[in-house]
């Protein structure tokens, strides 16, 4: 067993302050570690954020662990780096053994990890500093990975809500039509099997406003063949917006409720409206119908899920908007009774990270 003690710190200092190294350098290779960790602690990042950290504090070795041992390693070092490791993670601070002093990554205050430097010069003041700017990076580099995870759940929880209601409506459609017009049937056929395949498909949670309008384009043809002259659609897409990013199954559930709880009740129909176009720095995006409209209050009800209509997934893509880009990225709901229905959303023109696969 190591000897292992406490190195009796008071106060912290912050790595940019030590050995009167180039701030400028110092800072860069700070922010090269913690976007190394984006993706939380993999080995791969591990051993680039070890490397990086030995040549900042000018270290003879440094480890990075996670709670079953270590990550990653650049250089050497000398100790049993798995029981200071432990011996610091048990005590939530930093702790010296020999030559090398090791500190622990904490997110909040759950331990993640722990950071093993050893060298002659290290000092522990430097070591928890580092640690804790670390412990911060991982924190959320975790929020962010539950993020999409909550996203992904929603996507599949979305596919779920609107399957028995899509294909029970796409194929009494086509089924109708068998008879009277088989070559219109066995053309609507491949349509539906074309956007289902979209639907269903096991892609990520990302598409574009391209591919979204296309399998809408698809799924009013459907609609139309069920309603006859009851249903007039209208789809306008302004060119520059359809390389656009955008969550994956966003907009059918909308159109599906505007013809569902707008058009359908009313005896003559109605017109359904969905258009897409660059405003200001995002792609706004409406679906509008002059159907039965409704009360005010019953629309946040529903945009809340505790609505009666919520199941058909207002809730769920105003939802994973808000998850995925801000609380000021959620559906916009514009209704009154006999006024039609309004709803809107909006999409940043330009989302780096974000792919459609």
């Amino acid at each position: 067993m190591i000897g292992v003690h406490s190195p009796g710190i008071r106060h912290r200092r912050h790595p940019l302050r030590a050995g009167g190294a180039d701030v400028a350098a110092v800072l860069r290779s700070a922010c090269e570690m913690v976007s190394e960790l984006a993706e939380g602690l993999t080995p791969q990042a591990a051993d680039r954020v070890a490397r990086r950290a030995r040549k900042l504090l000018n270290a003879d070795g440094v480890v990075l662990c996670d709670l079953s041992g270590p990550l990653g390693t650049a250089g050497k070092v000398h100790e049993d780096v798995r029981e200071l490791a432990e011996w610091a993670l048990a005590g939530g601070r930093p702790v010296r053994g020999g030559s090398a002093v090791a500190a622990p990554l904490l997110t909040g205050a759950e331990p993640m990890g722990a950071l093993v430097v050893a060298g002659d010069e290290v000092v522990a003041e430097q070591v928890e500093a580092l640690a804790d700017w670390l412990g911060e990076a991982l924190e959320r580099a975790v929020l962010g990975l539950a993020r999409e995870e909550l996203a992904l759940a929603e996507l599949r929880r979305l596919r779920a809500q609107i399957s028995p209601h899509f294909l029970y409506n796409a194929l009494s459609a086509i089924t109708s039509l068998v008879r009277s017009d088989p070559e219109r049937a066995r053309d609507l056929l491949v349509q539906f099997s074309e956007l289902a395949r979209y639907a269903f498909s096991g892609r990520g949670q990302f598409t574009t406003v391209a591919e979204e309008f296309r399998a809408i384009e698809v799924y009013l043809q459907l609609e139309r063949a069920r309603f006859g002259s009851r249903l007039s659609t209208s789809v306008r897409v302004a060119p520059e917006v359809l390389p656009v990013t955008l969550p994956f199954l966003t907009l059918q559930p909308l159109v599906e409720n505007a013809i569902r709880h707008g058009i359908e009740p009313r005896p003559g129909g109605g017109t359904v409206t969905v258009a897409g176009a660059a405003v200001g720095p995002d792609c706004t995006i409406t679906v509008e119908d002059d159907g039965a409209g409704m009360d005010p209050e019953l629309a946040e009800a529903v945009l809340s899920g505790r609505g009666e209509r919520s199941g058909i997934g207002l809730a769920n893509v105003d939802q994973r908007l808000r998850t995925l880009y801000g609380p000021e990225y959620g559906l916009v709901v514009e209704t009154a009774p006999g006024a039609g229905t309004r709803v809107a959303f909006r999409v940043p023109l330009s989302s780096p990270g974000m792919a459609t696969r």
